[in-house]
């Protein structure tokens, strides 16, 4: 028999700990709340695992409560995990699994797929990677965040951006009630100096130099190089085109949406110039693959490092990506085409919502034009 009785339950009051005996307590607040707590020790480590609120947990049940505590910790079984289970209720590890498993198939560039993932396991789930995802607090995900929030900015930004997903995900899950504090969170973390990150690109004065180089030797590999800078593609869509996007006869390049950053179906006019790029492309073509630069192992494309390597061998201060704000600067500095032009050609989304409802064309023959 426990030292408590219901009577005695009820006639406490004054704050402090009650002991029932067992390492079962009735715990008075302060301000008046009453709660009954299990205090376990195992391997050295002392827990207190709250049982309930007494006005929904009696003596007689909190008694049971406590004895299934401390016959599962004598099993090497955790309480709170195993009382999790029966709720239903993941882990942020386990949510984040699910919310990964639902998106992954929408995400087209398997760098951000890998990622995704990899920066939750590296920088959140050492803080609350275990913790059910409906016990995620403001506090919690602040820690995480300000541990690299100086040092590694952008990565920061990104795990912030993918905890809220998450987080935002098990509220419409019905697993929590509320998403994040952000607002609060945010204006918690250290100011960061903001520092312009572009691509190393290539002055457009020197371009022309560059590809003259560029055509000493041929290859495969080079010919996507010269066919990157002459239609100011990205890497991945010259390195994954086909033949079946090409149309030589009406100098089109037609690169379908699921290849775009940006989503939409992208068609790019070809000059002369490029024509003949990819007529001398033909010579490469193979009968087991259908792209227009295959890499050195048959039927694959050629790696992003192919073209990059190609700049660290010329010994130029620059990325292929470069080459698209080599491009831009051209636009803007030596002709009189309009900037929107431009930046239809480099594909880019544009960020006035009414205006991109309203234009409905590609531009296409101004953009042929320059």
């Amino acid at each position: 028999m426990g030292r408590l009785s219901a009577s005695a339950v009820k006639a406490a009051k004054l704050p402090g700990r009650y002991g029932d005996g067992d390492g079962l307590y009735l715990l008075v607040g302060r301000s008046g709340s009453r709660s009954w707590v299990c205090r376990v020790q195992k391997d050295g480590r002392r827990r207190d695992i709250g049982l309930g609120s007494v006005k929904k947990v009696s003596l007689a049940l909190a008694r049971e409560r406590a004895a299934k505590v401390r016959s599962q910790i004598e099993a090497g079984i955790d309480p709170i995990s195993e009382r999790r289970k029966e709720a239903g209720i993941p882990t942020f590890r386990e949510a984040a699994d699910m919310v990964f498993a639902e998106n992954k198939k929408n995400w087209r560039n398997l760098k951000h797929r890998d990622q995704w993932l990899n920066t939750l396991k590296a920088y959140a789930y050492p803080h609350f990677g275990e913790v059910a995802v409906s016990n995620i607090d403001g506090p919690m995900v602040r820690d995480a965040l300000v541990a690299i929030w100086l040092q590694k900015p952008e990565t920061a930004r990104r795990l912030r951006q993918r905890i809220v997903t998450v987080i935002d995900w098990a509220v419409a899950k019905g697993y929590r009630d509320v998403s994040l504090p952000l607002a609060a969170m945010n204006r918690s973390l250290p100011k960061i100096k903001a520092k312009p990150n572009h691509r190393t690109a290539l002055p457009y004065a020197d371009v022309p130099a560059f590809v003259t180089r560029l055509r000493e030797k041929e290859s495969a590999a080079r010919l996507a190089f010269e066919a990157l800078i002459l239609t100011a593609a990205r890497s991945g869509e010259i390195r994954l085109a086909t033949w079946d996007e090409i149309d030589l006869d009406k100098k089109l390049w037609n690169i379908p949406a699921d290849r775009m950053k940006a989503g939409p179906e992208h068609v790019v006019p070809l000059s002369d110039a490029a024509v003949r790029v990819f007529e001398k492309a033909k010579e490469y073509r193979e009968k087991r693959s259908n792209l227009v630069f295959p890499g050195a192992r048959s039927a694959k494309p050629l790696s992003d490092m192919t073209l990059t390597k190609i700049c660290r061998d010329m010994e130029i201060p620059a990325v292929p990506h470069g080459f698209r704000s080599s491009f831009r600067d051209w636009v803007a500095e030596e002709t009189d085409f309009d900037g929107t032009i431009a930046e239809m050609a480099l594909a880019h989304t544009i960020e006035n919502k009414v205006e991109a409802a309203y234009r409905r064309g590609n531009l296409l023959e101004k953009r042929r034009g320059m």
